[in-house]
């Protein structure tokens, strides 16, 4: 006995694939029959109501309908082996580091708080504080992005917030007394500051990983090292720029504690990160899902199946955001916030709520032009991944990069000068930031 797979090639036919179903579907099973068309449809008499017609030019794969029980322990088998093959994949795209990067990582952060301790000091001897307190402040430097969620890859830079005292202000002593600091050290290169940001930070080079080191300012004298950035004591009278750039360390840490199971969350993201930059939907900067975004439609997804397995996890990821009906936010079930009385967001075409109190919304440049692609990339993956237990299954077709030179026929390239390395790293980093506004101008 045998049932048929409809995918589509690059001349638009209809392609049939036989396969051999014999030894888990009952004798009795009926199958529908996939006859090609003109047209390259399925013959309508011969489908369920359940089924869609489609052309074969869309990425839409047709199977048989079932309506009898399938063998729950081959389905068992099935789903444990497409996890394992979404494993086997991660590796071999490098997407898990090895332990020694993992170690190098770790001896990054440590000099970090090293030097950040030793900066603060020399702060406040020039502040001429008194020794006893000299002695006793501290500051520190807390991770987040991919690193603090543990879903880093061999390549990937880290997100490290610096905290300092109120005595230690960010135009004088981070951005020039630190900066200066680190600029000396033989591990660090490549160093510019970023200041017209949104959120101001520093970027360079530490043993040749990029770092992005922002600042916040808590009004106190002294920075614990393992800070309770939820702790409302530690968030008092916060300026605007500080609110800023402790949001991302909060929102990993509430991300952390919502999720219900860590090492399902995990490889879950690495995956849909890997999809979204594969896709070309992934980068805040150019109008597309950013880290956090990615990391909060995946907590979500994980908090409403959370005994799903890797396999399962990701295809339902898909199933939710190809029909999610925006501008509903999607946020994440926090029983220690209450159930309504969330602020609403009108201006943003896709909101995503942080999951952190004061109620509050991800920043995004997504622009109309980038909102109709991200979704026509959630229902691209939807329809490669709604039936995982297909013969013919491969998830190498979901993370197939995106055909830019097929799709496009003009692109633009910008091209940035300066008299220094110093000032070209402050350039680019200054226009970068304002991508969006160049991609609301083109598509206009």
């Amino acid at each position: 006995m045998a049932a048929y797979a409809c995918n589509n090639n690059q001349s638009n036919n209809l392609v049939v694939y036989p396969y051999n179903f014999v030894d888990f579907y009952p004798q009795n099973a009926n199958f529908g029959v996939v006859t090609p068309q003109s047209l390259g449809v399925i013959n309508p008499n011969l489908i369920s109501p359940s089924q869609v017609l489609v052309p074969c030019n869309s990425p839409v794969f047709l199977v048989p309908s079932f309506n009898f029980p399938l063998n729950p322990s081959v389905l068992d088998q099935m789903d444990e082996e497409r996890s394992l093959s979404l494993v086997q994949l991660m590796t071999n795209e490098g997407l898990v580091p090895s332990t020694e990067e993992e170690d190098k990582r770790r001896n990054v952060i440590q000099k970090l708080k090293e030097i950040v301790l030793a900066w603060v000091k020399r702060v406040a001897w020039q502040r001429r504080l008194p020794k006893e307190q000299i002695a006793e402040t501290h500051a520190t430097i807390l991770t987040y992005g991919s690193y603090g969620l543990g879903v880093h890859g061999s390549e990937s830079d880290i997100d490290a917030l610096c905290l300092g005292p109120e005595f230690a202000t960010m135009a004088e002593d981070f951005f020039v007394v630190l900066h200066n600091m680190l600029k000396s050290r033989p591990e660090v290169s490549e160093i510019h500051c970023v200041k017209d940001a949104k959120v101001p930070l520093m970027r360079f080079k530490f043993d040749g990983i990029l770092i992005d080191l922002p600042y916040a300012c808590l009004h106190v004298l002294s920075v614990p090292e393992n800070v309770d950035v939820l702790n409302p004591f530690f968030l008092r009278d916060l300026d605007e720029t500080s609110w800023k750039s402790l949001s991302g360390v909060r929102a990993n840490k509430c991300i952390l504690q919502l999720v219900p199971d860590l090492e399902k969350f995990q490889p879950v993201l690495r995956c849909i990160k890997l999809w979204a930059k594969r896709r070309g939907v992934y980068g805040n900067l150019h109008g597309f899902l950013g880290g956090v975004h990615l990391a909060i439609l995946v907590a979500h997804v994980c908090q409403n199946h959370p005994k799903g397995s890797l396999n399962t996890l990701v295809a339902n990821f898909f199933k939710t955001y190809a029909y999610w009906p925006w501008p509903t936010p999607v946020m994440l079930q926090d029983p220690m916030l209450p159930a309504a009385g969330y602020p609403s967001e009108t201006r943003s075409l896709m909101p995503i709520r942080l999951p952190c109190s004061p109620h509050e919304y991800c920043h995004s440049n997504i622009t109309r032009s980038t909102f109709y692609k991200i979704r026509t990339e959630f229902l691209r993956g939807h329809n490669t991944t709604r039936d995982l237990m297909r013969p013919d299954f491969d998830w190498h077709f979901l993370f197939e990069p995106f055909p830019y030179s097929k799709k496009y026929a003009r692109f633009v390239r910008v091209y940035l000068s300066a008299s220094n390395q110093d000032d070209l790293g402050d350039w680019v980093g200054w226009v970068k930031s304002r991508f969006r506004s160049l991609i609301l101008k083109v598509s206009r």
